[in-house]
């Protein structure tokens, strides 16, 4: 039995270190995205501490959601070891724990998106993303405290989809 929880200990550990790579992955290319003309690369390699505040929020956001996420993934393998490896509930609980990660960090990129959407219109008189480019470290964090408290909301919102689900 102890062998056994062992290798279900591996395989969760090895899926988590998957869907967190993936998941930082994805987040970074979205954030390409979402910010107005800069060039995360490039604004890095340059020293831009404004744009790696930006970049290392988003990664610590994306951990935060993937990281509840990633106990739900546990939680359904469990659950599928419980009803035996080939049975449909097995696969059912797996595929339910896989498909509300995805569901979470597509939330969260939404919710980070729209709050500093909202941020753009509450602040006016700022222009975040042509601050940022000048290496405005007050911006940066600013828009830091926004992104982590959206994953922290967010993390709240995956938690409740896994007791609900599973």
């Amino acid at each position: 039995m102890l062998l056994a929880n062992v290798a279900v200990g591996i395989i969760q550990l090895i899926i988590a270190i998957i869907l967190a790579v993936a998941a930082l992955y994805i987040g970074f290319s979205v954030l390409n995205k979402i910010t107005k003309g800069i060039d995360e690369e490039k604004e890095l390699a340059k020293g831009n501490v404004a744009v790696g505040i930006i970049v290392a929020a988003v990664f610590f956001a994306i951990a935060i959601v993937v990281q509840s996420g990633v106990a739900g993934v546990s939680v359904g393998v469990g659950a599928a070891l419980s009803s035996g490896l080939g049975s449909t509930d097995a696969y059912i609980a797996i595929g339910v724990a896989i498909l509300q990660l995805i569901l979470g960090i597509v939330l969260a990129i939404a919710a980070i998106y729209l709050a500093l959407k909202v941020l753009d219109r509450m602040t006016k008189g700022v222009e975040e993303f042509e601050e940022l480019k000048k290496g405005n470290v007050a911006v940066a964090l600013e828009m830091a405290g926004v992104i982590v408290a959206v994953a922290l909301i967010i993390q709240a919102g995956v938690i409740g989809i896994t007791h609900a689900l599973i």
